[in-house]
């Protein structure tokens, strides 16, 4: 029985080995990347083998490798395309692979929302027109139909009753309320 499988194994290499270097070759053409085409080839050889035993004898051992080959590198092209991209993990810089967390960050703006929120109307208008929307001065008293100066005295108090607001809670504003002229 022994001397029937390494008879077996002898006709495969036989067939088998000049056949390698046009198996590389397509599978260089299908993947792109030596390393990964020449495990693809090890992986089909090796399939090959361990299954030469259900190979038919009426089908070209060409054709039947290259169908081996084919089938391995579509099924591993799938699994590539549902895994997403691939990197080594020692190519990829430090700071793609950690985050800082951000929840006394998300804290801070829902703090600054809250407090904006519970000024008065005509104060909050005028802070999220020029501190957020970016309005000049001018344009935010068009908008609102007041005086400039009201404008300037409504933003002020707003800006004052917003800090005081946040250093009762003890927290600082996560975003700076920039100051427009």
């Amino acid at each position: 029985m022994q001397r029937v499988n390494r008879d077996a194994m002898t006709d495969a290499a036989i067939l088998i080995e000049p056949l390698i270097p046009a198996l590389r070759r397509y599978a260089m053409a299908l993947l792109h990347h030596r390393a990964t085409a020449d495990d693809l080839v090890q992986d089909a050889l090796e399939r090959a083998i361990s299954r030469w035993h259900q190979r038919r004898s009426d089908l070209d051992t060409r054709a039947w490798l290259f169908t081996i080959l084919h089938h391995l590198a579509v099924n591993r092209m799938r699994q590539a395309a549902r895994r997403g991209a691939h990197s080594a993990i020692e190519d990829v810089a430090q700071v793609l692979l950690a985050e800082a967390p951000r929840q006394e960050e998300a804290m801070a703006e829902a703090d600054i929302l809250h407090a904006v929120q519970a000024l008065p109307e005509e104060f909050r208008a005028v802070l999220l027109l020029v501190s957020v929307e970016g309005l000049s001065y001018a344009e935010t008293a068009r908008v609102l139909g007041v005086p400039l100066g009201t404008i300037m005295s409504r933003l002020s108090r707003a800006r004052e009753r917003l800090s005081r607001k946040m250093e009762a809670g003890h927290r600082a504003p996560a975003i700076a309320l920039r100051r427009v002229k």
